[in-house]
């Protein structure tokens, strides 16, 4: 039976991922091992950074968190110095970073200091979660 899930990221400089981790997302690892550094925010939720000539490369979105108040959270993550990418593809348009789905929901994307691309959501009035 599968139990909890995690995310695995890609590291080229581990100390310099821990920094901006701690830096840009208020994060610090809950455990560290001979090259890696692994996170637990919730109980089942969690990620962990990994050291590997092969950080950067992916151009799709590797991890996202959930949120409440995507625009509160942004102003946050941006007074700490995190920059959102801007899209305006036929399909997608983002609006100070964030693109709206035709249902409400919201997401706005950047990237840490490995070159992962990380989202940040919050889902459409009304639905659960």
């Amino acid at each position: 039976m599968l139990k909890e899930q995690h995310t695995v990221l890609p590291a080229s400089d581990l100390q310099r991922a821990r920094g901006y981790y701690h830096d840009k997302l208020e994060l610090d690892p809950n455990e560290e091992h001979e090259g890696v550094l692994i996170y637990r925010q919730n109980e089942g939720s969690g990620f962990e950074l990994y050291e590997t000539e092969n950080a950067g490369t992916a151009q799709n979105t590797q991890m996202g968190w959930m949120t409440d108040d995507l625009r509160s959270e942004m102003q946050r993550m941006r007074d700490h110095g995190v920059v959102f990418e801007e899209y305006d593809f036929p399909e997608m348009k983002t609006v100070d970073g964030i693109v709206t789905m035709p249902d409400g929901s919201m997401a706005a994307w950047f990237r840490d200091s490995e070159g992962n691309f990380l989202c940040v959501s919050q889902r459409a009035p009304g639905m659960g979660g």
